[in-house]
């Protein structure tokens, strides 16, 4: 059961925090291609072979790091990870600490295989058109995405051609679906790049 909740945790946590001091909300999301360094508050549901969990996510990107709270539906904090390219640490509420070099390297100690974490950052903001977009939408937004044996597709709430994704599911084969519905995205510094 321990590994199945972690596994559950973790996959919540990357696809999609130390992030106690997000800016407030605007009400009006930054440009998809603004989305450099980014906040982000969330709402996920996670489904593996017959185990569901479902909770709230906060994260932090910038540059190479990355603070994530990953917390029940109620607000209580269940594992928190944090990235750079020297290390990563994942914190259960237990108390229990799990470190590597990279990311990669974790989930692959906490899971058993390796996740695809460095496509995973562009997934969430809908970039990667040289990472396998294969369908985008009349206003040129990505629908889905393939990459290896992932899928990920893009619901949107505007209609925004630069509005980023506010719907995100990802499924994996061998049995994993994760819905991520995005509350708040906040651009933390000045930036733009081509999606």
């Amino acid at each position: 059961m321990r590994f199945y909740r972690t596994l559950g945790l973790l996959l919540g946590v990357l696809l999609l925090g130390g992030c106690a001091n997000l800016p407030a909300s605007t009400g009006i999301a930054p440009p998809r291609d603004a989305l450099v360094d980014f906040t982000l508050e969330a709402r996920f549901s996670l489904r593996h072979e017959d185990k569901s969990y479902s909770g709230r996510l906060s994260w932090r990107h910038a540059g190479m790091n990355n603070e994530l709270l990953l917390s029940s539906p109620f607000g209580q904090g269940m594992a928190e990870i944090v990235t750079s390219e020297r290390y990563a640490r994942l914190t259960s509420s237990d108390g229990r600490v799990y470190e590597a070099s990279d990311a990669e390297t974790l989930t692959r100690q906490v899971l058993g295989y390796p996740l695809p974490l460095d496509q995973l950052t562009d997934w969430v903001r809908g970039w990667g058109a040289a990472a396998g977009i294969s369908e985008r939408d009349a206003l040129g937004r990505p629908l889905r995405l393939r990459h290896e044996d992932w899928l990920i597709d893009y619901g949107y709430a505007s209609d925004d051609p630069q509005a980023p994704p506010d719907r995100i599911f990802a499924e994996r084969a061998g049995g994993f679906a994760l819905r991520l519905r995005i509350d708040e995205w906040s651009s933390t510094l000045p930036g733009k790049r081509e999606p």
